[in-house]
This record gives C-alpha cells, sequence and structure tokens, in this order.
C-alpha cells in the first residue's frame, strides 16, 4: 500500500469552494476504490478550522461567564494579531510530527489531508507555506480548489447552518468578513509560472487545479468522482516522475 498513496495532500482554496466537500466524497468512497482510483489511503484529516474555532469558543467563555478580557479576537471574531494566522500553521506542522511519532509506519496506511484558506489580507500562501514543516513539504502533493470570489460568496451563504456554526460542512462567515479577509487571493502568484511544480523552501512540490467555478462538488456525484480521479492521476504521476 506504501506505494500506492499519496503521503500528504494539502487541500486549499477560497472558504467554500468546495475544500470539505471533497473531503466528504473520499471519505464515503470504500477504501480499495479509494486507493485505486485516487491514492488515497486512510484518510487523516489535519484542519486548521477547529483550532481558531476552539480560540473563538475559549473567548466566549472568557468574556460572556468568566468575565475576563478576550485573549485571541475581537468580538466581532478577527484575530487580535495577523501572526495567528501563522501560529495555526504551525500547529498544522506540529500536529503531523506527532502523527509520525505515536504511529509506526503512518504513510503505509495514511494520507494526510492538510486543509486551510488564505486570503491576501491575512498573508496569502506566500507567507503561510513557509510555515509548514520541511517533513510536510518534501513528502506533500498541493490540490487548490479554483473558484471566484463570487461563487465562494455564494456558498457560503447557501451552506451556513446557524445552529452548527462549528460544523465543517455548514460553518460559514459574514459577508463583510469573507469579503475583508479573502475578497483577494494571491494563489496565481504562489504558485508562479510552473505549470506542475512550487518551489518552497527548496522543496519542489507538485500541484493541480481544479476549476469548481461551475460547481462539480456540491453534489458529490460522480462527475466529482470522475474529475477527482483525472486529477489525482495527473498528481500521482508528476509526483512520482
Amino acid at each position: 500500500m506504501q506505494n500506492a498513496i499519496f503521503d500528504i495532500i494539502i487541500l486549499n482554496g477560497r472558504p467554500a469552494s468546495g475544500k470539505s466537500e471533497v473531503i466528504d466524497y473520499l471519505k464515503k468512497t470504500p477504501l480499495d476504490e479509494r486507493i485505486q482510483r485516487f491514492h488515497i489511503g486512510q484518510m487523516d484529516e489535519i484542519d486548521d478550522f477547529p483550532i481558531l474555532w476552539a480560540w473563538f469558543e475559549d473567548d466566549a467563555i472568557l468574556e460572556k461567564v468568566l468575565k475576563k478580557p478576550r485573549l485571541q479576537s475581537t468580538k466581532d471574531g478577527l484575530f487580535l494579531h495577523e501572526y495567528q494566522w501563522h501560529l495555526l500553521i504551525e500547529r498544522i506542522s506540529m500536529d503531523y510530527s506527532k502523527r509520525l511519532r505515536d504511529i509506526n509506519d503512518y504513510h503505509e496506511e495514511h494520507t494526510a489531508l492538510i486543509e486551510f484558506s488564505r486570503g491576501t489580507e491575512h498573508g496569502g500562501y506566500i507567507d503561510a507555506y513557509p510555515h509548514l514543516s520541511d517533513d510536510i513539504l518534501k513528502k506533500a502533493a498541493i490540490f487548490y480548489i479554483d473558484v471566484s470570489y463570487n461563487e465562494s460568496l455564494r456558498k457560503n451563504k447557501k451552506r451556513f447552518n446557524p445552529d452548527r456554526p462549528d460544523s465543517i460542512l455548514e460553518h460559514g462567515l459574514p459577508d463583510w468578513k469573507l469579503e475583508r479577509l479573502y475578497g483577494k487571493v494571491d494563489w496565481e502568484e504562489f504558485k508562479g509560472s510552473d505549470p506542475e511544480f512550487i518551489n518552497i523552501k527548496g522543496h519542489k512540490v507538485p500541484y493541480v487545479v481544479l476549476e469548481n467555478e461551475a460547481d462539480i462538488t456540491t453534489a458529490r456525484d460522480e462527475n466529482l468522482g470522475n474529475a477527482l480521479e483525472e486529477l489525482f492521476g495527473k498528481l500521482w504521476k508528476i509526483k512520482n516522475r
């Protein structure tokens, strides 16, 4: 199995671009089929959203229950410091290192799925990626889901469930915050002109892009499955040349 699966897939894209839907589709695909079609093994998700949401919940408890100052965020849910965005990436690297420490031959069966979004307002991918460890970058392949800001806004509104704001599949941002944080992204600048690799800290990291403006992810049907099979197959070939 070790030679049949990706070690690490880094999944990027604007909020509501389809990242969580892709993960959900992969999780619901039987393991043998998932390995054969997508080269994805036992899935181990490392996502920065639960971490940042826990910070917001901690601040709500501090302010409303304990009557103490907020530590991480403002009342309207912005970070107090820009470096907190980089802290999240450093935390991803730390969590991954614990996997390697605690699980023997981790990548014989596991594909780590690392998920995050970054906009230029808080440093973009250019500032975020250097905070990933060399252990991650030397094994990683990037799967980017490309949608416009308007499509991100549409799907962000559609998926938001106010009763489950902490849900991976149903969380959302207010319109003003989505525009401020993700109105502009630096993906094109970050990836550069090479159609297959991005140079990050001396590592040549392969990548592919899913164009999702037409939204093939929401239905999670075989249109998505076929697109994923094609792109993961392409990424596998680039990675293993």
